[in-house]
């Protein structure tokens, strides 16, 4: 149990049996009337955003979330393998709470897994990845940095938007976010 003073970004809270991340907060002291705190609130499993406001100095129910390096191992049917860095326990993961870091893992990649109690609430990846383009269309003569873009696959099977003048075999960095182009990577 904490209080909501003690609230900060990251932390996650059990609200009705379910684990909500603080996403933003604030403390506000209205002229007239008890001081209270306005947050954000991000469901951890389905992504939701809600807006919620707490009473200040009212406790609330932190849950324990444990973040742990591993390391992607397979696809096992819509299962993702992870093994655990220091006990190498390996770890099923499904689809959906992989969710979109899907895009971007690479077998052997490291990745941050948040567990609740031995639960996966989801995948987190560095801010970006670097991958291979395994198919877009040729460039044509003229096409130079600056100008438009067009689709890429990389090796997860993502498609991307990319600069014209980028060719089949080229490493790029991915923003694992949203998915944009940062750069051409050079081996």
């Amino acid at each position: 149990m904490a209080t909501t003073n003690d609230l900060k970004n990251g932390t996650v809270l059990r609200i009705d049996g379910q684990l909500w991340a603080v996403v933003e907060f604030q403390h506000v002291k209205p002229g007239k009337g008890g001081a209270f705190v306005r947050t954000k609130l991000k469901n951890v499993l389905s992504g939701k955003v809600v807006d919620r406001t707490f009473n200040a100095g009212i406790k609330v129910e932190t849950a324990n979330v444990d973040k742990r390096d591993m390391q992607y191992l397979y696809k096992d049917g819509s299962d993702f393998v992870f093994m655990d860095a220091d006990t190498f326990d390996q770890l099923m993961i499904a689809e959906a709470t992989v969710g979109d870091a899907a895009n971007f893992l690479l077998e052997n990649q490291n990745a941050m897994v948040a567990l609740n109690d031995g639960t996966p609430l989801y995948v987190e990846l560095p801010p970006s990845v670097v991958l291979e383009i395994t198919y877009t269309e040729p460039g044509l003569q003229g096409d130079r940095s600056t100008g438009g873009t067009k689709p890429a696959t990389v090796e997860t099977g993502y498609e991307i938007q990319v600069p014209l003048f980028l060719e089949t075999g080229t490493k790029v960095k991915v923003d694992t976010r949203d998915g944009s182009y940062l750069g051409r990577v050079n081996d």
